[in-house]
């Protein structure tokens, strides 16, 4: 069996989860889908080689390895809508963004197969996350989880017209303590590189249940999502291909939202828990 994820440990206190950019379909569910899922178009791609400043910046790296569309790991266990009365994909997808069918008619995944998926691919990721975090934490004193993500930047289904180049989710100001999200806004507004891309919180995505789930600011654990359009750093239909020239306009703000992140860790700011607003 292949690994759920890949994990390289850092020395700072950010963690960066990358949930969505595995592209492996064990034989025996690619035997049960429909040939468009090999095309494997939702996929988070090329984000690895897009963050490529993280080992130089000393960050733990938790990446899946596995397609969204065995399961979702950015999706409750128990396929809650995150979104309540919005379309969304679920906890093992059965269609694609553009609403493809992933299996033929009556092949969807059962209840005794979702849970197998769980155990199998949900909850290994999930314990490497919260153990890290709580090891983070415990040597830091302070914990942040950046959940990387990206997107197309059109996908009539969830958003009219195009999306913001970066999307970023912090539950609505609730994953993580205020002046984390007033830093980062503030980098964006004071970057010169960073004035090329529109931005916006909260809008159409707030965070996912990582986001949610991990982001407890009275325990001084502190999650923010960023989705962005892909449009920024590749080519958006197949074969998806990466575009260096593009990505090496967006890698310098990376850089700073990550250090923006660091540098609030290490300040006054974030020295006492606080609740959101």
């Amino acid at each position: 069996m292949s690994p759920v994820f890949h994990f390289t440990p850092g020395r700072l206190p950010l963690l960066v989860s990358m949930p969505h950019v595995g592209t492996h379909i064990p034989d025996d569910i690619a035997q049960q889908l429909n040939p468009v899922a090999q095309v494997k178009a939702d996929t988070d791609w090329h984000l690895p080689q897009l963050y490529n400043m993280l080992q130089e910046l000393g960050v733990s790296v938790l990446q899946a390895t596995h397609s969204r569309y065995v399961i979702d790991l950015n999706r409750p266990a128990d396929d809650l809508n995150l979104y309540p009365g919005q379309d969304t994909t679920g906890l093992c997808p059965v269609d694609t963004f553009d609403k493809q069918a992933l299996y033929p008619e009556g092949g969807a995944p059962n209840a005794a197969e979702i849970a197998r998926r769980v155990a199998a691919y949900w909850q290994p990721y999930h314990q490497q996350l919260q153990t890290e975090l709580a090891r983070i934490r415990a040597q830091h004193g302070i914990a942040i989880c950046w959940d990387a993500h990206s997107i197309a930047s059109h996908v009539p289904r969830f958003f009219e017209g195009r999306l913001p180049d970066l999307n970023f989710g912090t539950a609505d100001r609730r994953s993580c303590a205020p002046g984390l999200q007033t830093a980062l806004q503030q980098t964006l507004l004071q970057s010169n590189q960073a004035h090329a891309f529109s931005h916006v919180f909260n809008g159409r995505f707030k965070g996912g249940y990582i986001t949610r789930n991990y982001g407890q600011v009275a325990e001084n654990i502190h999650a923010v999502q960023l989705e962005m359009s892909q449009c920024i750093y590749m080519n958006e239909t197949a074969p998806f291909d990466y575009r260096p020239d593009l990505a090496a306009q967006i890698q310098p703000v990376l850089r700073q939202l990550l250090a923006t992140c660091l540098n609030w860790a290490d300040s006054p700011d974030s020295a006492t828990p606080r609740g959101g607003v």
